[in-house]
């Protein structure tokens, strides 16, 4: 683990002030598209900002496993089986690539567990909620996905250079991954009455959870200003918010779903589509604690880590070993 300009409790040494030349040329590497390495002295206010940004991020993929992991043994063939199980595989390969990024900041991924698992850190509010049917996992690929690729593609150019290169790779799956998930909505639409009925029941309920996804509007985001002045975002909320709703808007209309906004119209003026106003107060009801499945997600996680707790002792013990011959046949 890199961790230097750090003293043992994980805080800056005095040789790592935060002076306004520093600072200066930090920012000014920031604006040449400099890529910041672990090594590369960075504010702190920088650093603890990529560690809640990247740690939450991972939590995101590992608690998102939950919801489409619920139907690996109800999907509807064999081949859907298969397509979920490596889609579920994916997503931990996800929390894995980010687990270590975020592990280059200097905090261990124990710390990451631990404020995880007791609330401190959050996960995206979207896995709060339960996937009723078989077409709520195509809602998810093509909605929950499409969203989440909105805002990551942007994150392969995020000025801090580890937590760019993974979201290549995470991009290039996610993108699969949306495909995916629009398939199977396509394929229900091309089917019964009743699976028509279900594809748009799915996009009813998460609908405009996806959108919430982007985080609250630009005049009410704590964190979105600073963050793209040192380019971890590109771009608002906002704007990725009326980027999703200008791509998806007309993959709905291919496949015959309507969306659940009456206020939904296009605006020949703007060249976007505008939409109905989101309701902030259920996104920080779920945010609380208080949406349909936190409970069960945090105790599903909680049950997880407990119950491989066997598999980390054995794996430190053996650790212990190897170490301990190194060192006598050194």
């Amino acid at each position: 683990m890199y961790t230097q300009g750090l003293d043992q409790k994980g805080k800056e040494s005095p040789s790592a002030s935060e002076d306004e030349s520093r600072l200066q040329q930090f920012q000014a590497r920031v604006d040449n598209e400099e890529k910041i390495e672990p090594k590369d002295w960075m504010p702190a206010k920088y650093r603890n900002t990529l560690i809640r940004q990247i740690s939450q991020h991972a939590h995101s993929e590992i608690i998102g496993m939950l919801p489409e992991g619920n139907w690996i043994t109800r999907a509807p063939s064999l081949r859907r089986k298969a397509i979920l199980l490596a889609k579920v595989q994916d997503e931990a390969g996800h929390g894995l690539y980010l687990y270590s990024a975020a592990e280059t900041l200097g905090i261990s991924r124990n710390e990451m567990m631990d404020q995880l698992l007791s609330g401190k850190a959050k996960y995206s509010s979207i896995f709060n909620y339960p996937t009723l049917t078989w077409a709520d996992i195509g809602a998810i690929g093509w909605l929950v996905d499409g969203a989440a690729i909105m805002n990551q593609i942007p994150l392969c150019r995020c000025s801090y250079g580890p937590y760019a290169r993974a979201m290549v790779r995470v991009c290039r799956e996610e993108s699969f991954h949306q495909r995916q998930g629009y398939e199977i909505m396509l394929v229900l639409c091309r089917g019964s009455d009743a699976q028509k009925r279900m594809a748009q029941d799915a996009l009813n309920r998460w609908w405009w959870p996806s959108l919430m996804m982007f985080g609250p509007g630009d005049a009410n985001s704590t964190h979105s200003a600073q963050s793209m002045a040192w380019k971890i975002k590109r771009f608002s909320n906002d704007e990725l918010r009326q980027k999703f709703v200008d791509a998806t808007v007309p993959q709905a209309d291919h496949i015959g779903l309507k969306m659940p906004d009456p206020d939904l119209k296009w605006n020949e003026d703007s060249g976007h589509y505008d939409f109905g106003e989101i309701d902030w107060s259920e996104f920080m009801e779920v945010l609380a604690g208080n949406g349909p499945c936190n409970r069960e997600r945090m105790q599903a996680r909680q049950d997880a880590h407990s119950n491989g707790a066997w598999v980390r002792e054995a794996a430190a013990a053996y650790a212990r070993k190897q170490a301990d011959k190194s060192s006598k046949a050194a």
